[in-house]
């Protein structure tokens, strides 16, 4: 598990300061397989998970469910047939905080 998944999610508010570009960056380095992407103006960061079948993509679904939940944290999350798309980005803000970052990285950790 990589040091961005142990750190906890701080309580975000509107007008909170969004990453900078390199901020972004860095805390990329650090979760390598999630892309970097903007939609309607927003930057967001994604990443599709493969599974051999629904119901472990189901699962994992409500594995992400749980954790997002626990952090007060949601993702959009799209679930078929053996795979799960996770997309993070910070509404109250409309773009990335340190939290999508966190909240990717320990996504990460429960794909193993």
């Amino acid at each position: 598990m990589c040091e961005l998944a142990t750190r906890k999610c701080e309580a975000c508010r509107v007008g909170a300061p969004m990453v900078t570009d390199a901020e972004a960056a860095e805390l990329h380095r650090q979760i390598p397989a999630w892309e970097l992407i903007e939609v309607d103006d927003i930057k967001r960061i994604t990443r599709t998970f493969r599974f051999g079948n629904f119901a472990e993509a189901l699962a994992f679904t409500n594995q992400i469910g749980s954790i997002a939940e626990e952090a007060n944290h949601h993702p959009m999350l799209v679930t078929e047939w053996g795979k799960v798309s996770v997309t993070w980005w910070t509404h109250k803000i409309r773009g990335l905080h340190v939290n999508d970052f966190i909240m990717a990285a320990r996504a990460d950790a429960l794909a193993g």
